[in-house]
């Protein structure tokens, strides 16, 4: 970097690792892989900045998320204040909700740094609105993401083919994709354009001297023994998924199934490793293995629920489980999870149940002496482990902070305490908030019960508000079974005599045994809702609601709670001191890194662990020597939590390692951004022509006019790759135009499966029919998932397209083919398989003519420039009677917004789109007006 600009640039970057990294970017491109939680973006800012202060460069950020965009613009205005560098600019945010064609290609031409989404980047630069030769540079985040049919590597191909001088930058902190696959690293940066990979896992020299060399953070381990309840659902929902793995590996023998493993079913990412080796034949699976593998990812979701959710809540959510997992009223199969039926399913659901509550209660106790209900039954209300911990850390906190006085450093003397998601902050929060609140159950000579913290409170009034959900949740499950039974009645007696005589025992009776308590016990067998002692279901729920109707103190507090504070505002706002504040937060990533910059903390309680929150405690005291920092970390010993920390500390750096093992066998990559003339013209000439007696070559390349709403696909990106120009437009008519005469509408099985439903693809084919010779409509598969219709039934059954109430999706497509004998129909396997069609289709054909392919469609007078709309308002209007293709185009040109519309009056819609249209799109939102009116 010259000297003038050092001079301007005023950096950030206080570890020796960061200012490593800063100039080996600064020097050359190159993929920088860094482990997570060791300040990514503040690398990312800085070189940003650097770029940023000594003006004229245009700078694309490709790939940040919102989240992003906010941290870097927040830096990036924090160095601008510092450096008082009067050519920077900050950071700018390229969308279309805010900026229109006109705007962009103004801001493009001032310069600066832009974050710019993937489909709006690539339609600038295929469209001429930005011509590549002018970037400066571009910046890739989350280059993990950058796979071969994307449209970031669509974008760096363009933009490598037109600059060669520009510069390119790629980040990541996720190094497990780049390990998967058949060389997968070299591939990455054959998708970047990039030819050096730099890795930084936390063992680099670098990184560990950097925060190993200075003063550590004081760190306390804290291993949380799980109650005896806990343990014992946990061991049964591992049996279960146990079991649940070998029967998937049982049905489907010949599949790659090393990583099928228990250690495995634990990531995040195992549903995603069983469907994509389960997708190519999905359609010859059994129903079976389709619901295992729905049922691996919620017990997944319960074990996570077991460490999180308290035990009120927790048992709440099984209820719902036990609902949703009821067999569908009139089903002739059983349609029930294989898991239910085991033994530890039974242990899952009644161990929950006797965390809550513990007795039992039959109609004989309740005719005999109802007074007596309430000795019967014992709220247990089991409470988490880690609050008891918590309030002892929080208690010893504050005996610290007492004997031994405030320290003259930069720490705010604030107390964080970080947790996994926001259920769990409100959790503590109310926690925390009524920990000290007495019950009846404290000893009022007692003082040192009275002293000590508890969950009675909050836990007593969860319990309260479960019970009256759980009444009238059953109140709802007895009326819907009531309604469905009158269905089945209804169906039997059309059906016949033979069939309603078929009869069988109610769905839900074998789920009430696995849910309820003792599976012995005759009350538990009604045949009436949800709860699993059906018989005396209200007269038990309204025992516990007596029980535990608020105390005094109870309702004292919900009184002082309910109070208005703006009756006098000094009494009830005040500037709180750091020193006394808490702060629970969610673990956000690299937001992270804001919250401990702005709150300072000196003591820090990590509720549950995190690996990458650890490295950034480790980087916030090693760039701080002057912050004192204490950590407590909490962790359920012989858990699924601990397992699941240290099994991704161990597979990050396993990734690491077979990362450094292939840079050093990796062969350098060599790019193909640009083809020599001759052999570019070699690649015009079309040997394919009649007799094969001539040679022709053509002038120009091949063309392909596409809808701009097309390049959320990765077919245009995959048709340039062939050579092929795309030349984005805004169509009224047809997504790809390939010449003259043929027009394409593409569809993927999702697409085709709405469209049928709402009429859409009648109104496009025949659009297309009034303006093209040959009109052609191609269905698109995924190329990882199986080449058939059959997987589909289920979403058009979804989707109204049920054999009970229309034709199926292969039915729909043979009424379009007689309906309109000239469509012909395209099936492709994958997006690669259609830029092969495409390209046989468009040869000894003439070029299409993009200006024509826009006017077709338009109505006399119509502005093709002001056509560009958001997509998500336009296919709800097509949702509403009375719109079609013609008069939504008239409709989004001439109203401002769905909300305008809605308000506008009769008269208005019928003179823009006709008075029977008018009318039913008019009624359409004016309906429950009307409906109120007539009860």
């Amino acid at each position: 970097m010259p000297s003038d600009e050092k001079a301007l640039v005023k950096l950030s970057l206080p570890l020796e690792f960061q200012q490593d990294i800063f100039k080996e970017l600064r020097e050359e491109d190159e993929l920088v892989i860094l482990a997570r939680g060791l300040g990514l973006l503040r690398v990312v800012t800085n070189l940003l900045h650097s770029y940023d202060a000594v003006g004229n460069n245009l700078i694309l950020l490709l790939g940040a998320d919102e989240r992003e965009n906010v941290w870097i613009g927040e830096a990036l205005a924090e160095h601008v204040a510092i450096s008082m560098a009067p050519k920077a600019r900050g950071l700018s945010l390229v969308n279309t909700d805010v900026m229109s064609v006109g705007t962009r290609e103004k801001m493009y031409v001032q310069g600066g740094i832009f974050s710019i989404t993937s489909r709006i980047l690539i339609v600038d630069f295929l469209s001429g609105l930005l011509n590549p030769e002018t970037v400066t540079g571009m910046v890739v985040l989350h280059a993990e993401r950058v796979f071969a049919t994307s449209l970031e590597a669509f974008i760096l191909r363009i933009y490598r083919q037109k600059n060669k001088a520009g510069f390119l930058k790629a980040f990541s902190d996720s190094p497990e994709p780049f390990t998967t696959g058949f060389s997968p690293l070299a591939n990455m940066m054959k998708n970047l354009f990039l030819q050096k990979p730099a890795l930084y896992p936390r063992f680099h020299v670098t990184v560990a001297k950097s925060l190993e060399g200075r003063k550590k953070a004081e760190v306390i381990e804290l291993e949380v023994p799980m109650t005896d309840s806990m343990r014992e659902i946990q061991n049964a929902v591992l049996e279960c998924v146990e079991v649940s793995i070998s029967e998937l590996k049982k049905g489907n023998a010949g599949l790659e199934m090393d990583d099928w493993t228990l250690d495995s079913a634990l990531h995040k990412n195992f549903d995603t490793i069983v469907r994509r080796q389960l997708d190519p034949v999905w359609h010859r699976t059994s129903f079976r293995t389709r619901q295992i593998v729905r049922d691996l990812s919620l017990l997944r979701t319960i074990l996570q629920a077991l460490l999180t959710y308290d035990a009120v809540t927790f048992n709440r959510y099984l209820d719902t489980v036990l609902a949703a997992s009821q067999p569908p009223p009139g089903s002739n199969k059983q349609n029930q999870s294989p898991w239910l039926f085991l033994d530890a399913a039974h242990t899952i659901f009644d161990t929950a149940k006797r965390r809550v509550y513990a007795g039992k209660i039959t109609n004989a106790d309740l005719n005999a002496n109802p007074n007596t209900v309430s000795d019967l039954l014992h709220p247990t209300l089991e409470e988490f482990p880690k609050w008891a911990l918590l309030a002892e850390i929080l208690e010893e906190i504050e005996r610290d902070v007492y004997f031994n006085p405030t320290l003259q450093d930069g720490s705010n003397g604030s107390i964080l305490i970080m947790c996994g998601d926001q259920g769990t902050c409100r959790q503590l929060r109310e926690y925390l908030q009524t920990m000290h609140v007495r019950t009846e159950e404290n000893n009022e000579d007692d003082k040192e019960v009275e002293r000590a913290p508890s969950a009675s409170f909050m836990m007593r009034r969860k319990l309260r508000n479960y019970l009256a959900w759980k009444r009238d949740f059953s109140r709802v499950s007895a009326s819907l079974f009531s309604e469905n039974q009158k269905t089945i009645n209804g169906m039997a007696d059309h059906r016949g005599a033979q069939g309603a005589n078929k009869g069988r025992p109610p769905p839900n009776k074998r789920r009430r045994v696995r849910g309820g308590g003792n599976a012995a016990s005759g009350p538990t067998r009604g045949a009436n809702g949800i709860i699993h002692n059906a018989g005396d279901r209200d007269a038990h729920i309204a025992s516990l609601m007596a029980e535990l109707q608020p105390t005094e103190t109870e309702a004292m507090q919900k009184g002082e709670i309910g109070a208005d504070p703006l009756d006098d505002m000094e009494d009830y706002y005040e500037l709180l001191d750091m020193s006394e504040l808490i702060v629970v937060h969610p673990y956000e990533g690299d937001m992270d890194e804001h919250i401990l910059e702005e709150v300072k903390p000196r003591y820090v309680i990590m509720y549950e662990p995190d690996a990458a929150f650890i490295r950034r405690i480790e980087v916030y005291r090693s760039s701080h020597s002057d912050r004192n920092i204490k950590v407590y970390f909490m962790y359920y010993g012989g858990s699924v939590e601990e397992q699941r920390y240290l099994s991704a500390v161990r597979r990050e750096k396993d990734a690491f390692t077979k990362l450094i093992r292939e840079r050093g066998n990796m062969a350098i990559t060599l790019t193909s951004a640009t083809l020599d003339p001759q052999e570019s013209f070699l690649r015009t000439v079309n040997t394919r022509i009649a007799g094969g007696g001539r040679l022709a070559a053509t002038a120009q390349p091949p063309r392909v006019v596409v809808d701009v709403r097309e390049f959320r696909s990765s077919l245009p990106s995959l048709l340039h790759a062939r050579g092929i120009v795309v030349v984005p437009c805004m169509l009224t008519v047809g997504d790809y135009v390939l010449t003259p005469n043929i027009c394409i509408e593409r569809k993927s099985v999702r697409d085709l499966i709405s469209s049928f439903a709402n009429g859409r693809l009648f109104n496009q084919v025949e659009s297309m029919m009034e303006y093209y010779k040959s009109l052609m409509l191609l269905i698109e598969f995924d190329a990882t998932k199986s080449f058939t219709l059959e997987p589909f039934a289920d979403l058009s059954a979804a989707a109204g397209l049920g054999a009970n109430t229309v034709p199926d999706l292969q039915a729909k497509l043979v009424m379009l083919t007689i309906a309109f004998p000239r469509l012909r129909i395209i099936w492709s396997s994958s997006p690669y398989q259609t830029a092969e069609i495409f390209s046989e289709l468009k040869k000894q054909q003439e070029e299409p003519d993009p200006v024509r392919a826009v006017n077709i469609g338009l109505e006399a007078g119509e502005d093709v420039e002001g056509r560009t709309f958001n997509q998500v308002p336009q296919d709800m209007l097509r949702a509403v009677p009375g719109i079609n293709e013609k008069n939504l185009v008239r409709l989004t040109l001439e109203v401002r917004s769905m909300f305008d519309l809605a308000n506008m009056e009769e008269e208005e819609i019928s003179a823009l789109i006709g008075k029977e249209a008018g009318r039913q799109v008019f009624k359409f939102f004016n309906r429950s007006v009307y409906d109120h009116v007539a009860i």
